[in-house]
């Protein structure tokens, strides 16, 4: 189920991070929570690319990546290609703060929504005229529909006085007249599309009598003017697609319902005159109809079974393995060194009590002959005989005058 799943397969999931662990392999391990529960998670060392600053515990970040089932652990993990912080201060605070205030005076409320027409006349271009934006609306819509007008409203989408071209562009382009409008820029940070998340910018959206496309930067890239606006594309180019229908397929779809119109005529022909051979046609219509269908779900089947045997899920799934196995011969190879330095502090110890040298620094003496032998009975002296005698701090020579027995 997770392997056939397009969704997550590139997600991207929010949270902060808690129990984050460099491992000397490059490889990173954390996990992702927030009020509502937790997420494993793990960034590959050939992924590292997609950071591009330290990742500690209580950072709240954003996870893109996929979800993937560890066979081995029988749990569910984000495997992550890129993460970013998620938010940028006081700057994010704000939008925070104000995407909230403006959801509950029902502003983003589904109802309030106006419908995209599905066949526009005339199309409003809110943008900048010298951004990627406008010229990436015009080569989708005129390839898709070159009969559409498009009026364009040259607008200041970042830096100061934006937030009050983009409005003044709206309300123009609304009593103009035109059946819809898309509203955007390029992508950019935080700080760039700062003017789309301004409250009267929101305001004049909702307000609008036009239905307006909101397309502001990238996928990832979310506004203000998004939850207010009728509807939100990821991209201008994708907002000119939405605006607009491809007039080819427009034409195809009439040929196809003309053809079927005659097929239908014709049908009900036939069977007038012949039902039961129609009747016939029909069962065996139907008769291939599923044999169509069961071909379809076989091959579909096929295609999910083909997904979970991807190599990249069992690539992942083999480094997972391959970390755990590592992890715990490293523990293991810890444990194994602590048990044998122990081992050698105790007999370390055992040949400290055994050594003559600590003996001696107690107050005894060694005591040997002329050939450095050890003499340790009075029986194995004689008069005359010539002894070294070591202390702890060094030696003396002595000559043997007399030797009593007990």
């Amino acid at each position: 189920m997770f392997a056939k799943d397009s969704a997550l397969n590139r997600i991207s999931v929010q949270g902060e991070v808690s129990n984050c662990k460099y491992h000397s392999s490059g490889h990173i391990y954390f996990t992702l929570k927030d009020s509502g529960g937790t997420l494993s998670a793990i960034m590959f060392a050939g992924r590292r690319s997609g950071l591009s600053f330290t990742l500690k515990d209580g950072q709240k970040v954003v996870v893109t990546g996929s979800i993937e089932v560890y066979e081995r652990g029988g749990s569910y993990q984000i495997y992550a290609g890129r993460i970013e912080l998620a938010g940028k201060g006081d700057l994010w605070e704000k939008f925070l703060k104000l995407k909230e205030k403006l959801e509950d005076m029902g502003m983003f409320a589904p109802e309030y929504k106006k419908e995209i027409p599905k066949h526009p006349k005339t199309i409003g271009i809110a943008t900048a005229s010298t951004g990627a934006a406008l010229h990436d609306i015009i080569n989708v819509t005129t390839r898709r529909n070159p009969y559409i007008q498009l009026v364009f409203a040259p607008t200041k989408v970042q830096g100061q006085g934006a937030a009050q071209s983009i409005v003044r562009s709206i309300k123009m382009l609304d009593d103009y007249g035109v059946d819809v409008i898309i509203a955007g820029r390029g992508g950019g940070s935080l700080e760039d599309l700062w003017a789309f998340n301004e409250e009267e910018v929101a305001r004049a959206i909702f307000n609008c009598r036009t239905p307006v496309i909101s397309a502001v930067g990238h996928e990832t890239d979310f506004t203000i003017a998004d939850f207010a606006a009728d509807m939100r594309a990821p991209t201008p180019s994708a907002a000119a697609e939405i605006a607009t229908e491809d007039m080819e397929e427009f034409l195809d779809s009439l040929d196809a319902r003309k053809e079927r119109l005659n097929r239908a005529v014709l049908g009900l022909i036939s069977w007038t005159r012949e039902s039961v051979l129609d009747r016939k046609e029909e069962m065996l219509r139907n008769a291939m109809e599923d044999s169509i269908e069961r071909l379809r779900h076989r091959t579909e089947k096929a295609g999910y079974s083909l997904n979970m045997l991807s190599p990249s899920n069992r690539l992942n799934a083999f480094r997972a393995r391959t970390e755990e196995s590592r992890m715990k011969l490293s523990q293991v190879m810890r444990g194994n060194v602590t048990d044998r330095k122990h081992a050698l502090a105790v007999r370390a110890e055992r040949l400290k009590g055994l050594s003559p040298l600590d003996k001696i620094s107690s107050g005894y003496a060694w005591i040997s002959d002329d050939e450095d032998n050890h003499l340790s009975r009075a029986s194995q002296l004689r008069t005359g005989q010539k002894i070294t005698v070591r202390f702890a701090d060094g030696k003396a020579g002595a000559e043997i005058t007399e030797v009593e027995y007990e």
